[in-house]
C-alpha cells in the first residue's frame, strides 16, 4: 500500500483529529479506540525478540522491509499503550527508512502527549519511538 501523505502531513492530521477533543478524558478514550483499530501482529511475531525494552507494559513491534518502506506491525496487553503504538505505527507505517530517521516527531508534544502521560508510560512512548528508528537504521542500512 502506498501513501501519498507526508510524513508532516501524518502528523497534523494527527494534531487535527486531537484538536477535536477538549478535554484528556476524551482524549484517552480516542487513543483506546485507535489501538483497537490497530492491525493484528501475525502471532509468530509475538515474540520476546520482539518486545519493546523499557516498556511497563508488554509492547510487541515488528517491522519488515516492503519495497523499500518498513512496514511495522505491533500490539500490547495494555490498552492505553496499544493505543499509543497504534498512533505510532499510524504516523510512521510504509515510509522509508530515510524519512523515519531524519522526520521529527512534532506531534506527541503537540497534541501535549508527553505531558498528559505517566512517566513509566512516557518512558515507554520514548522506548517504542526508538525502537522503530533502529528498525528504520537497519533497513537503510541494508539498502
Amino acid at each position: 500500500m502506498t501513501t501519498t501523505m507526508t510524513l508532516a502531513q501524518a502528523q497534523q492530521e494527527v494534531v487535527d483529529e486531537f484538536a477535536m477533543f477538549t478535554d484528556w478524558q476524551d482524549r484517552y478514550e480516542h487513543l483506546i479506540e485507535l489501538g483497537k483499530d490497530l492491525p493484528l501482529i501475525a502471532p509468530e511475531h509475538k515474540v520476546d525478540d520482539n518486545l519493546v525494552r523499557g516498556c511497563q507494559s508488554r509492547v510487541w513491534l515488528n517491522a519488515e522491509p516492503n519495497n523499500g518502506l518498513v512496514h511495522f506491525t505491533a500490539d500490547s496487553d495494555a490498552m492505553i499503550t496499544k493505543g499509543l503504538v497504534a498512533l505510532l505505527v499510524r504516523v510512521l507505517n510504509d515510509r522509508m527508512p530515510e524519512e523515519i530517521l531524519s522526520t521529527p516527531l512534532t506531534f506527541i508534544d503537540t497534541i501535549g502527549l508527553r505531558e498528559h502521560l505517566s512517566p513509566n508510560r512516557s518512558n515507554g512512548l520514548v522506548a517504542m519511538l526508538d525502537q522503530m528508528k533502529r528498525y528504520a537504521l537497519a533497513y537503510s542500512a541494508k539498502q
